[in-house]
């Protein structure tokens, strides 16, 4: 049996809670096998990002070379791009290779509040790495960033907001609310058929570090595995939701602790 090949390309979060560390344990936890492109090394942990380091673009693309020589890649997630330049070496990775299927996670800010992509960077983002996704994963803050606007406030702005980011080029849009409010995270699946409102008990806890980037990568495994959009964000949201009520059994760090992404393998 061959298994399905998922890659990330992301930052690297030295506390394992983000990031690639994320990735990789999600798709081993959805029974992936999980590649990676570093863009970036942070050094940071549950509290805070006290610094970065970007991957020069060069080694980027060397990379990501020689993973798509190589490996069979079902899909592929992207996640931190901290500059201009790294994003245009995987736009010009994503030509010469052409994955069927990519994620694209707008990470802009941490859970701690770091910003984590630079002001220019998100015109490059925006105009380059958008077009070319079949899924688009900004949570409420970062679609307003991407539209230069205000943060959605109701589900009418969040569909139409969607819409905009429709016509940047990308085939969809899952506007993610795990920032909003209510007894219910919402997030919305927003395609030129429709939106989907996909809802989940809203969970009090603080362990929430890379909710994001695993969300995404869940997604990538489950379109690595086969599965249609709607069936793989459906199936990814929730395997987080699970991540994140099991999250404070681990106990890992002072601040905003990791989600539990083997969750599944805990049976105490």
């Amino acid at each position: 049996m061959t298994i399905p090949i998922a890659l990330t390309m992301a930052g690297s979060d030295s506390s394992g809670g983000a990031g690639i560390q994320a990735d990789i344990k999600t798709f081993a936890a959805l029974g992936v096998y999980g590649a990676s492109i570093i863009t970036a090394l942070t050094a940071q942990n549950t509290q805070g990002v006290s610094g970065i380091h970007p991957v020069p673009a060069s080694f980027v693309t060397a990379q990501i070379d020689a993973v798509f020589a190589d490996l069979d890649v079902g899909a592929v997630k992207i996640g931190m791009v901290a500059d201009v330049a790294v994003i245009d070496a995987i736009f010009a990775g994503l030509l010469r290779w052409s994955p069927a299927n990519v994620v694209l996670d707008p990470v802009m800010v941490a859970t701690s509040g770091a910003r984590l992509l630079e002001p220019d960077a998100v015109e490059a983002l925006r105009s380059k790495l958008v077009p070319r996704v079949q899924l688009l994963t900004p949570n409420l803050p970062e679609a307003a960033v991407l539209l230069d606007e205000g943060v959605a406030e109701s589900e009418s702005d969040i569909a139409r907001q969607g819409r905009r980011l429709l016509a940047f080029g990308c085939a969809a849009v899952l506007i993610k609310g795990g920032h909003g409010q209510g007894a219910e995270s919402i997030d919305y699946l927003v395609t030129r058929d429709g939106v989907l409102a996909l809802a989940a008990p809203r969970v009090t806890t603080k362990n929430t570090h890379g909710t994001g980037c695993s969300l995404s990568s869940a997604i990538a495994a489950g379109l690595a595995k086969g599965d249609d959009m709607e069936t793989a964000v459906r199936g990814a949201k929730a395997y987080i939701t699970a991540a994140i009520v099991a999250s404070d059994r681990l106990g890992v760090g002072h601040g905003h602790g990791p989600i539990h992404h083997f969750h599944k393998l805990d049976h105490d």
